[in-house]
């Protein structure tokens, strides 16, 4: 071999010494133990991870894997001990029993004639107020923002007896009123929090823009604000939307009359002094869970961007 064409010895493979069992090398220096110890740890810690998941996923799925294996089963299955996920044979008919033995289109109407307005108002009255706290100056605004936030920390059993007399006086006991006519007055402080903090994310310099161009107030709201606050729209949308469907002290409170009765209280009565139907009540539970899992599922991208997007800016 020529003397050009000599190269010079490659350094050792850190590989290479690993498979011959010596401690691995860069440049023909050993390396400390801590470059082997950190994959282990970074394994152990991703493997970990997994485990919290599953185990926490577990958690949360078991009861709605018993509520749905129940609602297949008969009566004398669901309390059979050991218990087992699977029946024997599926009673696909208590589903038919169900819409059979109560008026539940009927219910089910009230449900979404309810749930529907209380929504409405939340988005379209909580997303003006919040847009005030937001973009909006006035005097005392902060102040005000503060008492609101405050309202978070009443427990709902402070203010039920006052707003039972108040509605008896005005003659709404009986109707959907009680049970509408708050969300078109801003409705939940939680949600005018959100949206007021992802309003203050969007840019002044829309704003600005905008407001050269000629347009007001209510026109930022409507032409800068709103088309670009979609997802938490949507998540306030979402998570009223999951309120009010399960709401049952409101209207056991407020209705009184079976054709006006929503599916939450529908649900009880199929409890009486002989005990619980507990197969019938897992399928309808199920029926009524139906339309709150469809509509996450379909929302689900705007929920989690409205979540993550939302306090990026005090």
């Amino acid at each position: 071999m020529s003397r050009g064409d000599r190269r010079p010895p490659s350094a050792p493979s850190a590989l290479a010494d690993e498979r011959d069992g010596r401690r691995p090398t860069l440049a023909g220096k050993p390396l400390p133990p801590l470059w082997q110890s950190y994959s282990a740890r970074r394994t152990a810690l991703l493997a970990l991870t997994y485990v919290v998941l599953v185990a926490g996923s577990a958690f949360v799925l078991i009861p709605f894997l018993w509520a749905l294996s129940a609602s297949v089963k008969s009566l004398d299955e669901v309390y059979q001990f050991p218990p087992r996920l699977l029946p024997e044979r599926f009673q696909w008919g208590n589903y038919a029993r169900v819409i059979g033995v109560l008026p539940f289109p009927t219910f089910l109407l009230n449900s979404v004639i309810v749930t529907g307005l209380c929504v409405i108002g939340q988005v379209v009255t909580g997303s003006l107020v919040a847009f005030s706290f937001a973009r909006l100056r006035w005097p005392g605004r902060d102040f005000w923002f503060v008492v609101l936030l405050s309202t978070m920390m009443l427990p709902g059993q402070v203010t039920m007896i006052p707003h039972f007399i108040l509605y008896t006086q005005l003659g709404w006991v009986g109707t959907f009123l009680p049970l509408v006519v708050p969300s078109y007055f801003g409705g939940a402080a939680v949600y005018i929090f959100l949206m007021r903090q992802f309003f203050k994310t969007i840019p002044l310099e829309l704003e600005d823009a905008a407001r050269i161009d000629g347009c007001s107030s209510f026109g930022v709201f409507s032409k800068v604000i709103l088309p670009l606050s979609r997802p938490v729209l949507a998540t306030v949308a979402i998570l009223s939307f999951i309120a009010h469907w399960h709401d049952f002290m409101g209207p056991l409170i407020y209705l009184d009359s079976f054709d006006k009765y929503t599916l939450q209280i529908g649900l009880r009565m199929f409890q009486d002094i002989y005990g619980t139907f507990m197969h019938w009540l897992m399928a309808a539970s199920m029926l009524v869970l139906l339309p709150v899992l469809v509509i996450f599922f379909l929302g689900q991208r705007y929920f989690v961007r409205g979540i993550v997007l939302t306090g990026l800016k005090g």
